[in-house]
């Protein structure tokens, strides 16, 4: 039965889809089956894998509010074992078309239920809000991935997002957990990031997974030339990175075979 990850931060800028994009493609260097749903109706996570978004006939918008089944959206990644359910601009207008629907709240989860079979790791780009799409990917999610930038204000608006966190948990999830935080866009040139990376880890102690996400030119580049940075720089800092937090979280759920990032140089 695969795992559901959903990757949440109402912060915009913090890494959220660069992060879905690089892991999901490491776990798929690894040998895991991954399915990537992009949920965010800017679609970046579409575009990062380089889907062209105008060309798509359907998206993930046509299954939550047509119920269009998952199977038939998927589009193949640039990774074996790597499937994309695409975003498109149309999901913008999905949280007023929701709002009268019976079950507003589990139309993701329930179109999840009839894949999680088929892979090991389930990834949801949520988008940059707390609304009925990113409840919606939390109450679908066996767990939640934060990512928080080292950056001045890193922790402003994680009070909240851990609230709406605990509201779905006692209302419509009680099986959700943290999965963990993801430090990111760490520039280990100033003290600033360092003093963040401290703070955060103050404050949410062993949930604060211990590879750090550097500030890195190449993981800015990689989405405007469609691939995950382990096939753009799979040499640079940021695959390295990237390549280890994949190991250090399929370590936390017992999977131990090690990335071989060599398959991809």
């Amino acid at each position: 039965m695969g795992q559901v990850i959903a990757c949440a931060n109402q912060k915009g800028g913090v890494g959220k889809t660069t992060t879905v994009v690089n892991l999901a493609s490491y776990f798929a260097i690894a040998g895991d089956r991954v399915l990537v749903i992009d949920f965010d109706p800017q679609g970046n996570a579409t575009s990062g894998f380089g889907i062209d978004r105008a060309a798509l006939d359907r998206s993930i918008y046509d299954a939550v509010i047509d119920d269009a089944r998952l199977t038939d959206l998927l589009v193949s990644g640039p990774t074996e074992g790597l499937s994309i359910v695409p975003s498109s601009i149309a999901l913008a207008g999905a949280e007023i078309e929701l709002a009268p629907l019976e079950q507003r709240e589990r139309r993701l989860a329930r179109l999840i239920r009839s894949v999680t079979a088929d892979y090991d790791y389930i990834l949801i780009d949520s988008p940059p809000s707390l609304g009925l799409l990113t409840v919606n990917a939390l109450t679908a999610a066996d767990s939640v991935l934060i990512p928080i930038q080292c950056e001045y204000y890193a922790l402003e608006g994680l009070t909240q997002l851990i609230a709406t966190i605990n509201l779905v948990r006692d209302h419509l999830n009680p099986a959700l957990e943290i999965k963990g935080v993801v430090l990111t866009m760490y520039d280990a040139r100033t003290n600033l990031s360092a003093d963040v990376a401290a703070e955060v880890r103050r404050h949410l102690g062993a949930t604060v997974y211990q590879t750090i996400i550097p500030r890195s030119v190449r993981l800015s580049e990689a989405p405007s030339h469609g691939l995950p940075i382990s096939l753009y720089r799979p040499d640079s800092r940021g695959a390295e990175a990237y390549a280890a937090l994949a190991a250090e979280i399929r370590a936390q759920d017992g999977r131990t075979v090690r990335i071989d990032t060599a398959r991809v140089a």
